[in-house]
């Protein structure tokens, strides 16, 4: 029996590659690449990951940027792009506005805000920042720290994704009144 590897062999990433390449146009596989990437990349860099010319790599996020959905620093060169952030909010955010009424959504906010009360009394902080992980030598304390952390960052972050959410229910699809 092979022993177990969760890196998968190159021909298995090759075979996915290729049903990926030949099943998606070269608009998804820009828009697939551009929200995979976390920094600012070149063009021709995508060019590469979408499986297209550095031309239509470029068209494409043009297009994408355009829409709002990337970012675009024409200065670099070569120009480089990368993934709006704010539009992920905003696109996770609209789909819990559709999902839940706008009292599911405030109550689930008030549940989020229980959970962050609880976060700063455990810690006896309310700045993240001000907590080290790793001031302690046991590896087992270190991980429910970091455990802990990321559930807190997590907790943050969705407070400001339902409360967008609120806000888009409140305004009939809008983020602000119309």
């Amino acid at each position: 029996m092979s022993e177990f590897s969760p890196t998968p062999n190159e021909e298995s990433v090759a075979a996915v590659r290729e049903r990926w390449v030949e099943r998606t146009d070269t608009f998804e596989r820009v828009y697939d690449v551009v929200l995979g990437i976390k920094e600012p990349t070149a063009y021709t860099e995508i060019a590469e990951l979408a499986a297209c010319s550095e031309n239509a790599a470029r068209k494409h996020l043009d297009r994408l940027a355009e829409m709002g959905i990337v970012r675009a620093d024409h200065d670099a060169r070569p120009a480089r792009y990368s993934r709006n952030e704010g539009y992920l909010e905003w696109q996770e955010a609209n789909r819990i506005a559709e999902e839940l009424t706008t009292e599911e959504i405030i109550a689930r906010v008030k549940d989020i805000e229980r959970e962050l009360d609880e976060f700063e009394e455990r810690f006896q902080t309310p700045n993240l920042d001000e907590i080290n992980v790793f001031d302690h030598d046991d590896h087992g304390r270190i991980h429910d720290l970091m455990e802990a952390v990321g559930e807190w960052q997590t907790a943050r972050r969705d407070v400001r994704l339902y409360e967008l959410a609120r806000r888009i229910a409140s305004n009939d699809g809008h983020v602000v009144p119309a």
